[in-house]
C-alpha cells in the first residue's frame, strides 16, 4: 500500500506504513529513507531516460576514480548507467550533509574496476539544489549506502 502526505511545505511517501521519501517542495531537496522500498515502487527511474534527452538533466563530464577493496571500495566494477548516492559536503562530524540524484555514464568502455581512474559523464536531474557545487575542479563523492566507494572531479 502506498500512501501519500502533505503537510505543508513537505511531501512524504508512505510504503506498507513505513515512511520511505520525503521531499520538500519549494526547495526540490528530498531524502529517500528506504532505498529498496522506493526504488522497487518507483515507475521510472533516470536510467531509463534517453542518453540523447538532455531535458531535464544536468550533463558533465569528469574523472571518477573507484576505491580499491583494500581501501574499502566496492569488490566488484560498475557498469554505465549505475546509480550511485553522489555527495558534495559532510557536516562538521564527518556524516553525509545531503545525497543527489544522477548516474554515472560511460561512453568507451562497459565496466571501470576497484581501483581504475575513468573519465565518464555524470548526469543529475535539474530539480535538486546542485548547481552551487557544479565548477571546475571540484570534487564529490560516491557512496553506497555509508560506505564510499570513490570519487570524481568535474572537468
Amino acid at each position: 500500500m502506498i500512501f501519500k502526505k502533505i503537510e505543508g511545505n513537505e511531501l512524504y511517501l508512505y510504503i506498507n506504513g513505513n515512511l520511505v521519501y520525503k521531499r520538500w517542495i519549494d526547495t526540490g531537496q528530498s531524502k529517500v529513507f528506504d532505498v529498496m522500498a522506493y526504488d522497487k515502487y518507483t515507475h521510472t527511474s533516470i536510467g531509463d531516460l534517453k542518453y540523447e534527452n538532455q531535458n531535464g538533466l544536468i550533463i558533465l563530464n569528469a574523472i571518477l576514480r573507484l576505491k580499491s577493496t583494500e581501501e574499502g571500495g566496492r569488490k566488484t566494477g560498475i557498469i554505465s548507467v549505475y546509480r550511485p548516492k553522489h555527495v558534495f559536503e559532510y557536516t562538521a562530524d564527518g556524516k553525509i550533509d545531503q545525497t543527489y540524484i544522477g548516474d554515472i555514464v560511460f561512453e568507451d568502455i562497459n565496466e571501470i574496476l576497484p581501483g581504475e581512474e575513468r573519465r565518464i559523464i555524470a548526469r543529475f536531474l535539474i530539480h535538486q539544489r546542485i548547481e552551487e557545487y557544479l565548477t571546475k575542479g571540484a570534487l564529490w563523492w560516491i557512496h553506497e549506502g555509508q560506505n564510499q566507494i570513490g570519487e570524481a572531479e568535474i572537468l
